[in-house]
């Protein structure tokens, strides 16, 4: 696929990124491949271009309802932040070992988020690599969510946090990726990982791309979306 559109590059004010994170997700999701997420700590700074996303949209009775999206089955404490402001963060915990992120997007009250799946560490590389010791070369620092998580030292504690404001900092690419694929959502169970969802974009050739995998029928659960490979 190409990118029709494209939002203004890294120059931006946080509102007008905000306002455009308030659109619809898997329209913003592929604009959003290349730009550049940095968090800022007492460790130092990591920023990781972003190479591989997924959207995840609403509750059942919405709009828009997501059979894939923790929000299928409405509003609950843990996935509050889905249901706030564009340009947060909702960071969840999954198999007792693993952080997952996710950007929000679409207006405050109506749940939508995309899943940052993979990237390329560009700024802290070695800090990265303190955060993760079993990456065997820089590629697979954050090819994986839980990787790029771990990577950006997110963790449910900054689920809820403005992703446009210090410590965070989201620089959106100059001139949109010219090029990209879509296909389902890796190890979502249900209908939520068929390909009437198609709503995981990269960018095709980028060797920090995470491989596809179909849920396992077994371990299949409606609303277990946002895989963690």
């Amino acid at each position: 696929m190409t990118v029709s559109s494209s939002p203004t590059g890294p120059e931006q004010a946080p509102e007008q990124l905000r306002e455009f994170l308030s659109g619809d997700a898997r329209r913003i999701a592929p604009l959003l491949l290349g730009s550049v997420l940095r968090h800022s700590s007492h460790e130092g700074t990591v920023a990781i271009r972003i190479t591989e996303l997924e959207a995840y949209m609403g509750p059942g009775d919405s709009l828009h309802p997501d059979p894939g999206s923790h929000t299928f089955r409405g509003p609950t404490p843990r996935n509050a932040p889905m249901f706030g402001p564009a340009g947060h963060l909702y960071v969840y915990f999954t198999y007792g070992m693993h952080y997952c992120a996710n950007l929000v997007c679409g207006p405050a009250g109506a749940a939508s988020a995309v899943l940052l799946r993979a990237g390329e560490v560009v700024e802290g590389q070695h800090l990265a690599h303190v955060r993760r010791p079993t990456s065997k070369s820089p590629v697979d620092l954050a090819s994986g969510p839980a990787r790029l998580a771990t990577a950006l030292a997110l963790t449910t504690a900054d689920s809820g946090r403005d992703a446009l404001a210090e410590p965070f900092e989201l620089q959106l690419p100059a001139v949109p990726a010219p090029v990209y694929s879509s296909g389902p959502r890796v190890g979502v169970a249900g209908d939520g990982g068929s390909t009437d969802y198609p709503w995981r974009f990269w960018l095709p050739g980028d060797p920090t791309v995470s491989r596809y995998k179909a849920v396992k029928v077994r371990q299949a659960k409606t609303g277990a979306n946002m895989n963690i490979e």
